[in-house]
């Protein structure tokens, strides 16, 4: 082994130590930010070790290093701007256009590898380089359709294709000849390669379309993790420790999250990626709860806060798609000042990606102490005097206490175990699981209709009248 291999060795294996460092620093808002930067750094060393490790063996051509450095240019600005520019209630789709690249870019360093390569690759060349292919190909093709439903370029309802269930065995099948293929003809490893790619570019369309909305959370963590994956088996293939390193940690990261995810749904993960939500009773579901919602308005909602001893904010998608997050935090530090106890409850799966509601108030300074985790806080809503849900419906339906609803057995705050509760949204519509949500119908519950972020200001008006 030369000096530079040796060199690049050791500061690959220290990009690898900051990512670990990184992952860490990341269990907590306070010092997420902290972890990406420590992050950004390991890969920085490996990109520049990379390229020098080139200048030094002579690899690099003016051809090549043209072709990469325009490369990293484009993927620079494109990612800076995104990340600028996008929405919090676009991030999950951002995710997805990312979990797209990075599969799509682990499957064609894979495939590179074995169509470039002037000797017949060793059979573990060939393994991890197709595997890295078939998982690279199906988070590539996967991605873009969770991408979509959650843009609505796509419906989110579950597609139903004809003879679905016979496309998605096919597909399998002829996978996983194709890859086995690959391995024991290895004169004609360029074919199988290409057909292995096709066809797990076409399971990765079948696997999505048929998952609902409502799963679309657990779909990304599973993509993640296998974008994480592909990546890993692209730097076995290739021998690149980095590589290996960062694929893996983003991969078991992944599992780990879509575990707790479902959990979370009170579901098997194999249920979700079997596609559908819950094994829903059409006829149950649409005949919906009796009774009336009870309408209210700003003025009556801030006496209710005022006098209140101790409120409990739950927010949802519907506060993120207002970006009200900040209104909210400012009417909580009015009720603090106030001497109001004030907590918010975050459900796992609230909003349409792991860590939504987490990410979003912390982006509004709510000190992180407040943010109370379902467990933690079901049991503090028999106590509070008001819960003031922003957006939030399918995780806080009590239909998911009783069997035959597509959200049966699912773990919900029991925002209904409230003194009162007020329901912030912005109309009639139904969530993600398609059905009414029953708390709407309580008779402790009432409704004030209207943009999150137009009807928190008028609370927060009010509210400060009534203090003055």
């Amino acid at each position: 082994m030369s000096t530079i291999d040796v060199v690049a060795s050791y500061l690959y294996l220290s990009s690898a130590v900051l990512f670990v460092v990184g992952l860490h620093f990341m269990n907590s808002p306070k010092t997420a930010r902290k972890g990406n930067q420590i992050s950004a750094i390991g890969m920085l060393i490996a990109v520049v070790m990379a390229f020098i490790r080139f200048f030094v063996t002579g690899y690099l051509s003016t051809t090549v290093l043209i072709v990469l450095l325009v490369g990293i240019a484009i993927g620079a600005i494109a990612g800076l701007y995104s990340a600028k520019k996008v929405k919090m209630t676009d991030m999950p789709q951002l995710v997805s256009v990312f979990n797209t690249v990075g599969g799509g870019a682990a499957a064609l360093v894979a495939l590179n590898d074995i169509l470039t390569s002037e000797k017949i690759p060793t059979l573990v060349v060939l393994i991890t380089a197709g595997l890295g292919i078939i998982i690279g190909s199906v988070t590539f093709t996967g991605s873009l359709v969770a991408a979509g439903k959650l843009q609505g370029v796509l419906p989110g309802k579950p597609i139903s294709l004809p003879f679905k269930d016979v496309w998605m065995i096919l597909s399998i099948i002829l996978t996983i000849v194709s890859f086995i293929m690959l391995i024991v003809d290895q004169p004609h490893r360029e074919l199988w390669s290409l057909l292995t790619t096709l066809f797990a570019l076409l399971y990765g369309l079948l696997f999505v379309l048929p998952i609902g909305g409502a799963d679309m959370p657990v779909v990304i963590s599973v993509l993640n993790a296998c974008t994480g994956t592909a990546v890993a088996m692209s730097g076995l293939a290739i021998d690149n420790v980095a590589l290996i390193v960062a694929g893996a940690l983003v991969g078991a990261a992944g599992v780990t999250l879509s575990v707790l995810m479902a959990q979370a749904m009170n579901r098997p993960l194999s249920s979700v990626l079997i596609g559908g939500f819950g094994g829903a009773d059409a006829t149950a579901a649409a005949e919906g709860p009796e009774g009336v919602m009870k309408e209210t308005t700003a003025d009556d909602v801030a006496v209710q806060l005022v006098y209140a001893q101790k409120v409990i904010f739950v927010p949802g998608f519907g506060l993120a798609q207002a970006q009200a997050q900040r209104e909210l935090a400012d009417l909580g530090d009015l009720l603090k000042n106030r001497g109001i106890d004030v907590n918010y409850a975050i459900h796992p799966v609230a909003g349409r990606m792991p860590g939504h509601m987490n990410v979003l108030l912390a982006e509004a300074n709510v000190p992180y102490e407040e943010l109370v985790d379902l467990d933690d806080i079901n049991p503090q809503f028999p106590a509070a005097s008001i819960s003031l849900v922003v957006g939030a419906n399918d995780v806080t339906n009590p239909a998911a206490r009783k069997p035959g609803t597509p959200v049966s057995g699912m773990p919900i705050l029991d925002v209904d175990k409230s003194e009162h509760v007020v329901v912030i949204k912005r109309g009639r519509g139904k969530g993600y699981a398609g059905i009414e949500n029953e708390l709407y119908f309580n008779d402790n519950t009432q409704m004030l209709f209207g943009d999150a972020k137009k009807e928190l200001q008028s609370i927060i008006a009010s509210v400060k009248e009534l203090i003055q």
